[in-house]
């Protein structure tokens, strides 16, 4: 059918179009719950909710019963959303209970009951296997990721809710930080709130104080490396990464946003100090030095090269299913090239 992304997920829904199918994507148990209740709060009336949305595992029973039931009308409410937990188990069943299942979801999809919206969630699905190629035809794929400007946007909101402003320059380094991922920013949120509470508003001081991973393997590291063609240190400072557990599709959106600010940066004076560029760019004073510094040291050209580059591996991450290890050191590859102007 589509995928949209997370932030898009309200407007689809209000949209009023009819979604039989809808899948979510991704570990972020934050973007998850989200996402959740905002399909939830659409298709169901609040007082009905006990009785017209319903919980079950993807394994081989529960995917009979959720087939079931989204073909049985609801009780007292106009429509029900049934929900199947940890999809991905499917591709671990033996084939002929694969195969039934997918057969049934199949005809299911073909003729959707109008009254019934099935949401499945999954951490992570194979692009090669039937069930990923069916429900990208037939259902609205959500990926539980968001940019890095939105994520930037949701600290801020998330500190406004917990009755505390937050510095922009200190929410680009908390999302940063934490690779944009919003379970985490939330987790740290409320550590930073409760910390600067007296004083009304988090700084980067205070989440450099706080956050572990706030001087620890950032992306700017590497997008430096990348940019000044250090291919030896970036695929060493890639290593690490890996092994701490980054994901790469997550680690490419970091690495474009990082591009995009020495873009930015480039674009003022050589001579503007760390404090008059942070407002600009939306980071930390430091961070906003280092920014113009290493932006004059890049030709322009290599650094749009580079964001086509984190452009065409975006695309490739999320619609085939790589060794993710080797992709991202030809990436590295592709970066540190003498020719990558030439892109």
């Amino acid at each position: 059918m589509a995928e949209v992304s997370a932030e898009k997920l309200v407007s689809r829904l209000a949209s009023g179009k009819p979604v039989p199918a809808i899948v979510l994507i991704g570990s972020d148990a934050y973007l998850g719950d989200l996402c959740r209740r905002q399909i939830i709060e659409a298709c169901v009336p609040e007082g009905a909710r006990e009785w017209a949305v319903a919980r079950i595992r993807g394994d081989a029973a529960g995917w009979d019963e959720a087939l079931e039931r989204v073909q049985t009308m609801p009780m007292l409410a106009p429509r029900q959303v049934i929900i199947v937990e940890d999809a991905e188990l499917v591709e671990k069943l033996g084939d002929e209970s694969r195969e039934e299942i997918i057969e049934a979801l199949t005809e299911y999809l073909a003729s959707p009951a109008p009254f019934s919206v099935l949401l499945i969630e999954a951490k992570a699905l194979d692009g090669r296997q039937k069930l990923y190629k069916l429900l990208a035809d037939k259902a609205l794929l959500v990926e539980l990721t968001i940019g890095p400007e939105s994520a930037v946007s949701l600290a801020a909101q998330m500190a406004k809710e917990l009755g505390i402003e937050i510095d922009r320059a200190a929410a680009s380094l908390l999302a940063e930080s934490l690779n944009f991922e919003p379970a985490r920013i939330h987790m740290e949120i409320d550590k930073l709130a409760a910390y600067a509470l007296e004083r009304g508003r988090i700084t980067t001081a205070d989440v450099e104080a706080l956050v572990k991973a706030a001087r620890k393997n950032t992306v700017w590291q590497l997008a430096d490396m990348l940019a000044s063609k250090q291919r030896a240190r970036a695929l060493e400072f890639l290593d690490n990464l890996l092994r701490e557990g980054e994901e790469p599709v997550r680690l490419v959106g970091a690495l474009a946003f990082r591009y995009r600010k020495l873009v930015e940066a480039r674009g003022l004076p050589r001579t503007t100090n760390g404090y008059q560029a942070a407002r600009q760019l939306g980071m930390s004073p430091s961070d906003a030095a280092a920014a113009i510094r290493n932006a004059h040291r890049v030709p322009k050209a290599d650094l749009l090269a580079g964001l086509v580059a984190l452009a065409d591996a975006d695309s490739q991450l999320k619609s085939s299913n790589p060794d993710t290890r080797a992709f991202m050191e030809f990436l590295i590859a592709r970066l540190t090239s003498t020719i990558a102007s030439a892109a």
